[in-house]
């Protein structure tokens, strides 16, 4: 099945006190599977609205979004849930993690509604060995780090194996030696797995280290380089 990403003619338009405001204009994008992808931009440029359509997490107000050949952006909400849950996993800055669970109840929380053909328990418990922290399973978010807490987030994310990985500012609340190890942790995944990531940061140096390097501006994209060194 082909697994790309494409946005075809795609605009975000957020109303209100009779005021439109364009959070992406004309957004004419393709992210082809298995491809490592930064998008960067000032605040306010239109990069984590791009990533929350990208995820169907949000649905563009003009044009359309392409899963393959799937039309994604013209879904039922059942037929997004769904199509998430298969392909899609999110990670976020602010680890979004239930604090009465477990790491490894929350490595499993996706699972919890779902009927799965493997072992919920040792699918969770093999990400969490995958991500060292084997012996932290029964431990609380708030007896984990930060880091090991985005090491939980990117086990959940992963648990049910998703086509693409998206990551809104995966090391933002990181210090530099802990995100650094959470990068490397995403470019073996995307290498070893096979999965997609897409990633937005303000780090520019992150930026500079993925094949693709995405620039926004006033909710366009000014800039797009691909492949090594974006020559």
């Amino acid at each position: 099945m082909n697994q790309s990403i494409e946005c075809k003619g795609v605009n975000k338009i957020f109303k209100g006190d009779g005021i439109e405001t364009y959070a992406l204009k004309n957004i004419n994008i393709k992210f082809n599977q298995g491809e490592f992808v930064s998008i960067v931009g000032s605040s306010g440029s239109g990069k984590s609205t791009l990533l929350s359509l990208l995820g169907t997490l949000d649905v563009p107000t003009q044009g359309d979004i392409f899963f393959g050949d799937k039309k994604v952006s013209r879904f039922k909400s059942k037929e997004l849930a769904d199509f998430r849950f298969e392909h899609i996993g999110f990670i976020f800055q602010q680890f979004h993690l239930l604090p009465t669970l477990t790491a490894l109840e929350n490595v499993m929380s996706p699972l919890m509604a779902r009927t799965v053909p493997y072992n919920k328990k040792e699918r969770a418990g093999s990400l969490l060995e995958q991500m060292g922290l084997k012996d932290k399973c029964n431990a609380l978010p708030s007896q984990l780090s930060g880091g090991q807490q985005q090491r939980v987030a990117i086990a959940r994310a992963l648990v049910h194996e998703p086509s693409w990985l998206l990551a809104d500012e995966p090391t933002g609340n990181l210090d530099t030696e802990t995100g650094e190890t959470i990068f490397q942790l995403l470019q073996t995944l995307n290498k070893e797995k096979g999965c997609g990531v897409i990633i937005v940061t303000h780090d520019p140096q992150l930026a500079e280290r993925t094949d693709i390097l995405i620039e926004m501006k006033d909710g366009e994209i000014i800039r797009e380089r691909r492949g090594a060194h974006y020559a």
